[in-house]
């Protein structure tokens, strides 16, 4: 498949770290230091859906294709809308893509990544065409909002990419789970209630921060060694990495160890914050707006979240 349309969409309320320091003991020095985090995008009522059927209507003009022309649609998200209907579904009737199959999936941080392998897969076996993936996330409403070791990293946004089938534009591709490791980020879902049992949690997200970075730091490096080597690619082939925005330390140490270089790495994390399945998108969208991106250089993308789980591609750039 080729990347054939991208787009994207965030709230317009800008949080900064100084108006969160009214609500959290915090400061901008503390967050900025430990995050490289200076300020993110809060919903004032738009929900996982509305987000991600504006970056879907943006996508699909880039790749000047008409919304019937799509066959499939997946959703990332750990913030539905709903349990059922599906993001995905909710997305196909506000862009009207009435051919579309659709589903939602939850890879985390890294669904975006595990969306696009996916719609690979779908498009070589069921002969579809053109593929819709999203990266949508409504994450401030499962932010413990007096937690501040977790409420200053996330923000709200959406991606989207149309994919179209062809022999060329992905060079390899990667997906790691590690479950064992799924306690250090998790977010309960529903208590068991029922006429047997009654139990009661808060569904916020929890994060063990000491592990997530090391699981984070070792899953870029070992993800890019094996994409460079699937694609039979040097590390100075690549014109840029694009990492999910979750932690500049994260990000910084990362660079230092592949030894690609930190100027490779693009980062964005100081105006959104972490918005999980969104952030890869996001960020190639705006190198794409900046004119960073020419034909043909080769791009990786990885991603590391919720699972845990870790993965990436490298494309061909083609738009």
């Amino acid at each position: 498949m080729k990347l054939i349309g991208l787009g994207s969409y965030v709230p317009k309320r800008v949080v900064s770290n100084d108006e969160l320091s009214k609500y959290v003991e915090t400061s901008d020095e503390w967050i900025v230091t430990r995050t490289g985090i200076k300020e993110r995008r809060l919903s004032e009522g738009e929900n996982t859906s509305d987000l991600g059927s504006i970056a879907a209507k943006r996508a699909i003009e880039m790749a000047n294709i008409s919304p019937e022309d799509i066959d499939l649609i997946i959703v990332s998200t750990v913030t539905p809308d709903y349990f059922t209907p599906s993001t995905a579904c909710v997305i196909q009737k506000n862009i009207g893509a009435k051919n579309a199959a659709c589903f939602d999936l939850n890879a985390g941080c890294t669904g975006l990544i595990y969306g696009l392998v996916t719609a690979e897969a779908m498009l070589k076996t069921l002969n579809y065409r053109y593929a819709l993936i999203v990266g949508a996330e409504t994450l401030s409403k499962i932010v413990d909002w007096k937690d501040r070791n977790t409420c200053v990293l996330f923000g709200d946004g959406a991606s989207a990419c149309v994919v179209e089938a062809s022999e060329d534009g992905v060079l390899s591709m990667y997906l790691s789970s590690e479950g064992e490791k799924g306690k250090y980020l998790e977010c309960n879902g529903l208590p068991l209630n029922n006429i047997l049992i009654q139990n009661a949690w808060d569904s916020f997200v929890r994060m063990d921060g000491r592990e997530v970075f090391k699981f984070a730091t070792n899953a870029i490096v070992k993800c890019i060694d094996i994409l460079l080597k699937k694609a039979n690619l040097e590390k100075k082939d690549i014109a840029y990495v694009v990492p999910h925005q979750a932690n500049i330390r994260i990000i910084d140490y990362a660079a230092d160890k592949t030894g690609i270089g930190k100027e490779k790495f693009y980062v964005n994390i100081d105006k959104y914050g972490n918005t999980s399945s969104a952030s890869i998108g996001i960020a190639l969208c705006e190198m794409h707006e900046k004119g960073m991106l020419k034909k043909d250089d080769k791009v990786v993308l990885v991603g590391f979240g919720g699972g845990l789980t870790s993965g990436g591609l490298i494309i061909n750039w083609s738009i």
